[in-house]
């Protein structure tokens, strides 16, 4: 049985993608239509449902292949090009490249103290594994970061079948980790990672690391404080 173990949310606590999915979009639709005019507000109405964690209470198996997850997103995309204003052959063209765009490691930035936020808790004999609603290429991204040295297992949303919170990935996550005797989860969203792990009896901390950094929340874990129920890192 291990004995530690801390499950990270990646983007937007790890690391983060400029633009995020819109800026993505703007991204392909500038490689087909150049002088399109479209900004990423135009799309941003068309990606607010159909995503697999926007119906995260049901599993998605038939999914858990690159190509299947990214193939049932296309008509997503396509309808957000259409509704931004682009006429339907380049919104298809456009849609077809955003996966390239979007799994580029050039576009992703770590968050300043990731690294030594991994680090320090691993030298007080923490291991770490990912839990993410993420694409399927995201074990490529961490590598390509330079963090996926540092996690003994990574738990993607895309490849098991189940998105956070639903209790599922999580026990997927915790047979992978070990069984761990000790655990926390630590994520930037209250709801698919806070109360998910909470579900399962996990301590969750919700950061931001953006505004106040990953130490807080590595002070909890190596202070054990596991007191209270919605526990926000706060400097």
């Amino acid at each position: 049985m291990t004995k530690s173990v801390v499950l990270w949310d990646f983007d937007g606590t790890l690391a983060f993608r400029g633009g995020r999915w819109r800026g993505c979009l703007v991204e392909a639709l500038d490689e087909v239509a150049p002088g399109h005019g479209v900004v990423a507000a135009d799309v941003a109405p068309g990606l607010r449902d159909g995503f697999p964690w926007h119906r995260s209470e049901s599993g998605h198996p038939e999914l858990s292949s690159p190509d299947a997850w990214w193939g049932d997103l296309q008509p997503l995309f396509v309808k957000a090009y259409v509704g931004a204003g682009v006429e339907a052959g380049p919104a298809a063209l456009a849609a077809s490249r955003v996966r390239a765009h979007y799994i580029d490691a050039s576009r992703w930035a770590v968050f300043p103290d990731s690294l030594a936020a991994l680090e320090e808790l691993a030298a007080a004999g923490w291991l770490h594994v990912v839990v993410s609603n993420h694409v399927p290429e995201l074990d490529g991204l961490l590598r390509d970061l330079g963090l996926g040295r540092h996690f003994a297992a990574v738990v993607n949303s895309s490849l098991v079948g189940w998105e956070k919170p639903h209790r599922r990935i999580f026990e997927v996550a915790l047979e992978r980790a070990g069984s761990p005797e000790r655990v926390w989860m630590v994520g930037d969203n209250p709801v698919a990672d806070v109360v998910g792990a909470q579900a399962l009896g996990i301590p969750a901390i919700l950061v931001s690391p953006a505004e106040s950094g990953l130490q807080p929340a590595v002070r909890r874990i190596l202070n054990g404080d596991v007191d209270g129920d919605v526990d926000v890192d706060s400097p």
